[in-house]
C-alpha cells in the first residue's frame, strides 16, 4: 500500500467542501420540491377558480370529481333539508312545505350544481341551499370577460362624466375565510358570502402526488 504523501492531503482538503455544497444543494431541491406540494392545492384551486368563471369546461373538467361531487351534494342537500323540515316543523308547520317541496327536488338541483357553472358559483359564494327555485338552475356567478370581450369595450368615459354607484350599494364580495390541510390528501376552503350567511366549504382530494380535483361540499356547518 502506498503511504500517504503529503501531496494527498490537499487533495481531501479540497473534496470536503464540494461534499458540504452538494449536500446544500440537495438539501435546497428537496426543500422545493416538499414547498412546491404543499402549494399545490392553491394552485389547483386559483386555476380551477380562474377557468369556472371563464366557464372554461376542459379545464373545470380536468380539476373535478364530478361522480364524488354529485354524491356529497345528495348528501349535503339532505342533510339540510331534512334539518330545516324538522326545525320548520316545529315553529311552523305550515312553512315546512317549502322544504318538503325541496326534497324532493333533490336530484334536478345536483344535476344543476355538478357543471361548470355550478362549480363557479361554489366558488363564488353561491352554494344551494334547497330553495325550489335551485332545481332550474344554479345562481349566476360573474363571468370573467375574455380577451377579445376586453379588447372591445369601450373606453370608459372622462373622470369628470363618471357617475360611480356609491360604495354602500354595491353587493358584498364573497369571502374566503379559510383554507388549510385536513390529513395528507384533503385540503378544505371555507367561504361566507356575508356576516348574515352560513359558511360552507369545498373540499379537494389528491390526485396524485402534484395535482388535486374538487370532490366534496360540506353545506351544513354551524
Amino acid at each position: 500500500m502506498r503511504p500517504v504523501t503529503t501531496n494527498d492531503r490537499p487533495n481531501r482538503a479540497r473534496g470536503k467542501p464540494l461534499a458540504a455544497v452538494a449536500i446544500v444543494i440537495a438539501a435546497i431541491i428537496v426543500f422545493a420540491i416538499l414547498a412546491y406540494i404543499y402549494a399545490t392545492p392553491y394552485l389547483v384551486l386559483d386555476r380551477l377558480k380562474q377557468a369556472a368563471d371563464a366557464r372554461d369546461a376542459e379545464t373545470v373538467d380536468r380539476y373535478v370529481d364530478y361522480p364524488a361531487l354529485r354524491a356529497s351534494l345528495k348528501q349535503q342537500l339532505s342533510q339540510l333539508l331534512s334539518r330545516r323540515v324538522e326545525s320548520q316543523k316545529r315553529e311552523h308547520p305550515l312553512a315546512a312545505f317549502g322544504a318538503l317541496v325541496g326534497m324532493a327536488l333533490i336530484g334536478p338541483l345536483v344535476d344543476n350544481y355538478a357543471t361548470p357553472e355550478g362549480v363557479a358559483a361554489l366558488l363564488n359564494g353561491m352554494p344551494p341551499r334547497g330553495e325550489p327555485s335551485e332545481a332550474l338552475s344554479p345562481p349566476a356567478p360573474p363571468t370573467a370577460p375574455s380577451a377579445g370581450e376586453s379588447a372591445a369595450a369601450p373606453a370608459a368615459p372622462p373622470s369628470s362624466q363618471a357617475t360611480p354607484a356609491p360604495a354602500e350599494n354595491a353587493p358584498a364580495a364573497p369571502k374566503r375565510v379559510g383554507a388549510h390541510y385536513r390529513g395528507i390528501d384533503e385540503f378544505v376552503v371555507t367561504y361566507r358570502h356575508d356576516a348574515a350567511s352560513a359558511p360552507y366549504s369545498v373540499i379537494l382530494r389528491r390526485d396524485g402526488w402534484f395535482s388535486w380535483r374538487l370532490s366534496a361540499v360540506d353545506l351544513n356547518q354551524q
